[in-house]
């Protein structure tokens, strides 16, 4: 696993700043603490930072094909790299080192842009053909490896793994776009396309981008991938879960190769626990396994990770942290460069860094949720569809509208009792009311929290567009695939790969994603959703498909995720703290948020008589960004995700 940046000179041949590439380079140090490297040529550089996984001795980078004309700079890992380059070698390619980036040179060679259908596995890199004057940009199908871009007004094109690489260079400028300080306070991230600065994109899973010098358009991404959701003939439950036990034991085996200690992440929870079992009928030494604990029993689901790690003698190591493990706060800021509203961030951090003790690869189980439709929300929604479906919208917006008005706000309540949101949800469209079930900050909420001024700059954008461009481009209508289509393209990637993503690179380690293997995700989207979604049961398929691996009391239990105390901490011992954030100079001067709604949320926060823990949480983790990075006023005006 590595960090990559580059210059490139739209217009001509004018020399790269070698100084400037190597501060942009050094930015991501941790990334690839191992080694780091520069290219440079008129008009290009390319850097690298290299955490040494494969062919430990040679495979440093930027790497070159056999006469110098094709350069890469790389990160991640190609798990068919050893057929692909017999394929190569049969075709007549030469290969010099043993190390899966060198794969990526020859395919271009052989195939051009359509290289990235051949490889298997996750990455994002940028390679240059000097003979055709060509910078090509990449990133894998399910966005697992992180790729910013910017376009400078002096024509040179940056990129990076991080935004803070391109923050390292003097041109790039430190806007604050509109439209996703919009979609941030929705859903607690910044969304793909867009970054958090105007001019700055994230290059898109599963696209790539062809910028050829002295071209006369400007570039735009390429989509190579997408879920397929196609219909297929139908199988059972039976046949689908022993095919799925195949597939992800392939997954597994072909993810544990590595030339340093490997280990696995283990929650307790389904996902987690079904990798390890695959891993341990794998390996002929026992699964190193991290997980950690917390004092408060409320909070700790040790015990679960403990019994898959007895059941499979794994080498287990678990790590007791302190549920008020606020003391990352200032990290958080450094490691994200983009305010990143999801608490859970903290316990992600302490478990890469118990990981990174024991070893340098871990697999986790991410991806199950999303694959598989194991999230409770997945339910709520179907339920709402039934009622929405016999009621054309006009009506229903009028009926549910006004019901809305009259039934009290229940945040408090579990979901199927809060009466107004569930009306609410009732009287939009599928759409709608899925974004309005997954907003940190509903519409309304927002609408209160900016100020006019700001509200002003949005021009009527709202982040709802965000999931309506991905609907309108979803290749399938059922309510739960088109769900689960609309979270691989945002939630997935923009949330629980980028919290991984930052929080495993700051300790130089690498994690590895099984359940979001492409033929594998592929294969699961074409399944009936009845097989994902039995009788209230989420991930029934898997489940089933572990029960002779794994223990009903793990495979049946209630789901929990990486639960964070928000609300206690705000009203002890972060009050103080959250107070000078939220409230502070730096947040007033932004000219972004209306002084009265801050006031009232810290207030009745701190009395009890609401719970604001998710909002604050996003302010305060805003507030962190505004002072790390120091962003300029926004631009005015909102244009459409991905224009």
């Amino acid at each position: 696993m590595c960090g990559i940046a580059g210059i490139f000179d739209l217009h001509g041949r004018r020399p790269i700043d070698r100084a400037c590439l190597e501060g942009m380079n050094a930015t991501q140090f941790h990334r690839g603490p191992d080694e780091g490297g520069i290219h440079l040529e008129p008009g290009v550089g390319l850097a690298h930072r290299r955490l040494s996984i494969i062919d430990l001795a040679s495979g440093q980078q930027p790497l070159f094909n056999e006469d110098g004309s094709v350069v890469v700079t790389y990160n991640g890992e190609i798990y068919n790299f050893p057929e692909l380059t017999h394929e190569l070698q049969r075709a007549g390619h030469r290969f010099r080192t043993h190390c899966d980036t060198e794969v990526i040179v020859h395919a271009w060679e052989e195939w051009g842009e359509d290289c990235v259908q051949r490889f298997r596995g996750m990455f994002a890199f940028a390679l240059w053909d000097r003979h055709t004057q060509t910078l090509f940009l990449a990133r894998d199908r399910l966005g697992i490896k992180p790729l910013y871009y910017s376009t400078l007004p002096d024509g040179q094109l940056i990129f990076g793994s991080e935004l803070k690489v391109l923050l390292a260079h003097p041109g790039q400028t430190r806007e604050l776009d509109p439209c996703a300080v919009e979609e941030y306070f929705a859903y607690g991230y910044v969304p793909e396309p867009r970054s958090i600065l105007g001019g700055v994109h994230k290059l898109p899973p599963g696209h790539t981008l062809t910028v050829r010098r002295n071209q006369r358009s400007a570039a735009s991404p390429r989509a190579y991938w997408d879920v397929p959701f196609a219909t297929t003939a139908p199988i059972g439950m039976s046949e689908a879960a022993e095919e799925l036990t195949e597939r992800l034991r392939e997954s597994v085996r072909i993810r544990m190769v590595a030339e340093v200690p490997l280990g696995a992440f283990l929650s307790g929870g389904v996902d987690s626990s079904a990798v390890v079992a695959m891993m341990a009928g794998l390996s002929t030494e026992p699964v190193r396994t991290c997980s950690i604990g917390f004092a408060d029993p409320a909070y700790d689901e040790s015990r679960y990770a403990r019994e898959v790690a007895e059941r499979y003698a794994t080498e287990h190591h678990n790590r007791e942290v302190d549920p008020d493990d606020f003391a990352l706060l200032e990290r958080l800021g450094d490691l994200y460069d983009e305010p990143f509203a999801d608490s859970s961030a903290l316990p992600t951090y302490r478990v890469c860094e118990q990981a990174r003790r024991q070893v340098v690869v871990a697999l986790s189980g991410d991806g199950g949720d999303e694959n598989l439709a194991g999230y409770r929300r997945y339910r709520h929604h179907l339920a709402e569809e039934r009622l929405r479906n016999p009621l054309p919208l006009g009506l229903r917006r009028v009926l549910f509208g006004s019901l809305a008005q009259v039934y009290p706000k229940a945040d408090w309540a579990p979901r199927p009792l809060r009466a107004r949101a569930t009306f609410q949800a009732l009287a939009r469209d599928a759409v709608e009311g899925y974004f309005q079930g997954v907003s940190v900050l509903r519409d309304e909420q927002r609408n209160s929290l900016f100020s006019p001024a700001f509200r002003r700059e949005l021009q009527g954008y709202g982040a709802v567009e965000v999931l309506r461009a991905h609907a309108g481009r979803a290749p399938t209508d059922d309510p739960l695939s088109l769900v689960q289509y609309l979270d691989l393209k945002t939630y997935l990637p923009g949330d629980i790969l980028t919290k991984v993503d930052r929080a495993s690179m700051a300790h130089s380690l690498e994690v590895r994603v099984p359940l979001l293997d492409h033929p594998l995700v592929e294969w699961a989207s074409t399944l009936a959703p009845e097989l994902k979604l039995r009788d209230g049961e989420g991930k029934a398929v898997l489940k089933k498909a572990m029960e002779p691996y794994l223990p009903h009391s793990i495979l049946y239990r209630r789901k929990r995720g990486f639960a964070v105390p928000l609300a206690n901490w705000f009203r002890g011992p972060l009050r103080e703290a959250m107070h000078e954030r939220v409230l502070g100079e730096q947040m007033r001067d932004s000219g972004l948020f209306d002084e009265r709604t801050l006031r009232r949320l810290v207030d009745e926060h701190g009395r009890g008589a609401r719970d604001h823990s998710a909002a604050l949480w996003s302010l305060m983790m805003f507030q962190t960004f505004l002072d790390k990075v120091q962003p300029t006023s926004p631009r005015s005006g909102c244009v459409l995700p991905g224009a």
